[in-house]
């Protein structure tokens, strides 16, 4: 089973991909983001988050999308923007038959740390010991995509 695990924005869109292979260990495929700058018109910034997003299913073919799911925000702005950049999204894995499983960000630091207050440094910590990486993911953005990814991986092993 591959997850596609995302943290959506839009300056930057944090993507994770895993595998969990045969005795149920994660593999990390991929991790990045997706960049968009400010000179791009909102709806164009869009268009190229759909773009990239298309081209991590092609490439990796997953059967299930891991999502952040948007809690709070102080600034309006921000949440307007980050929730548009999430419909696309969406509404892209929905018509690619991908399986959609959402997760706040406490529910993430819970499964990934134990803890519901961890920091960016313990996420990304935890990242790197599970999936046995050389180096912890960075950036912020890419780490939490992939604690996204294994939140879902976690859920579907209950399941």
């Amino acid at each position: 089973m591959i997850v596609l695990g995302i943290d959506p924005g839009t300056a930057q869109t944090g993507y994770g991909v895993i595998k969990i292979s045969k005795d149920k260990e994660p593999i990390c495929l991929d991790y990045g983001v997706i960049k968009t700058t400010k000179d791009l018109k909102p709806w164009e910034r869009l268009k190229k988050i759909e773009k990239e997003f298309q081209k991590l299913i092609r490439k990796y073919k997953p059967q299930i999308l891991a999502i952040e799911s948007l809690y709070f925000f102080k600034n309006a702005k921000t949440i307007i923007t980050v929730s548009q950049a999430k419909g696309v999204i969406l509404l892209t894995a929905e018509k690619k038959g991908l399986k959609i499983k959402e997760f706040t960000p406490l529910e993430v630091k819970m499964n990934i740390c134990g803890y519901g207050r961890a920091t960016k440094f313990q996420i990304q910590k935890m990242v790197k010991n599970i999936l046995k990486l050389t180096k912890a993911p960075y950036p912020d953005d890419a780490a939490d995509a992939l604690a996204i990814a294994l939140s879902a991986s976690y859920l579907d092993k209950i399941k």
